[in-house]
C-alpha cells in the first residue's frame, strides 16, 4: 500500500490505496516510517516526492475503521515518527496532492518543504468533529505556515477549504492542473538535482534551525568539511 519508486537521486513515495482514498493504516505508517529511514541514510537522494494513487485523494487520514476500533493508531507514536523523518531528510520534499487532504494525511503535506495541489482538491481537519487530537507537530506547522488565527479556523471551527483558499493563505505554495503536475515537480526538483548536495542541506537546516548549526552550515560549504556535512545530515 506504500509504493516507492527510485530513480537517479529522486524518489517518489506513493500512498497507494485509492479505494481507501488513501486512508493510512498502522501498517502503512509502518511502511513509511521505514522508507523515511532509509531515505536519511542514502548519500545520493536528492529530492523526494510523496503523492497519492487515483484522483479523489491525497490521503484522508488515519484509517477511521481502524481508528473506531482501536484508538491506538490515533495515538501511535507512528504519526510523529513518520513527520520528523519526513521534515529532516537532508533534501528537498515537495508534497504532490493529487486531491483532497483531510486529518492525519496533513502530516505528510505539512512535513514537506514544498506543497502542489491539483485545482480541485479540499483541505479538512476534522479532528474536533471526531473527539480527536491534531499531531502536536501539525499544530505546530500549520501555525508557521498560515498563522493562529487561520490554524483556528481549520482545527476548531473546522472549515474546509479549497485549493484557491488553500494557496491563497499560503497552505500550498502552487496550483497545477494534474496533466502538468509532472512537468511542474521535474522543473522544482532541477536545481536541487543539479546543485552541490552540501549546500543543499545547509540550506534547508539554515531554515529549520537556530544559529548553533551555522558553524556546521558554513564548514560544509566553504570549508569542505566532511564531519559538519554529515552533522547536518542527521540533524534532528
Amino acid at each position: 500500500m506504500i509504493r516507492l519508486d527510485r530513480g537517479a537521486g529522486r524518489w517518489t513515495v506513493t500512498l497507494d490505496r485509492a479505494d481507501k482514498a488513501n486512508a493510512l493504516s498502522l501498517a502503512m505508517l509502518e511502511r513509511l516510517d521505514a522508507v523515511f529511514a532509509e531515505a536519511q541514510a542514502d548519500p545520493d537522494l536528492r529530492v523526494l516526492v510523496v503523492t497519492g494513487a487515483g484522483e479523489r485523494a491525497f490521503c484522508a487520514g488515519a484509517d477511521l475503521a481502524e481508528a473506531r476500533n482501536a484508538t491506538a493508531i490515533t495515538t501511535s507514536p507512528l504519526w510523529d515518527s513518520v513527520s520528523r523523518r519526513l521534515a529532516h531528510l537532508p533534501c528537498l520534499t515537495i508534497a504532490a496532492l493529487n486531491g483532497t487532504l483531510a486529518g492525519g494525511g496533513f502530516g505528510l503535506a505539512l512535513a514537506c518543504d514544498l506543497r502542489l495541489s491539483v485545482p480541485g482538491a479540499k483541505f479538512f481537519y476534522p479532528v474536533l468533529r471526531n473527539g480527536f487530537l491534531p499531531q502536536h507537530m501539525d499544530v505546530q506547522r500549520m501555525q508557521a505556515l498560515i498563522g493562529p488565527s487561520r490554524t483556528r479556523l481549520i482545527l476548531l471551527a473546522g472549515q474546509k477549504l479549497d485549493a484557491d483558499e488553500a494557496l491563497a493563505i499560503g497552505l500550498i505554495d502552487r496550483t497545477v492542473e494534474r496533466a502538468d503536475m509532472a512537468a511542474e515537480i521535474d522543473t522544482l526538483a532541477a536545481a536541487a538535482l543539479a546543485g552541490r548536495p552540501e549546500v543543499l542541506v545547509a540550506i534547508k537546516r539554515m531554515g529549520q534551525s537556530g544559529a548553533d548549526v551555522l558553524d556546521d552550515c558554513y564548514a560544509a560549504v566553504y570549508r569542505g568539511d566532511d564531519k559538519a556535512h554529515a552533522r547536518l545530515r542527521g540533524l534532528v
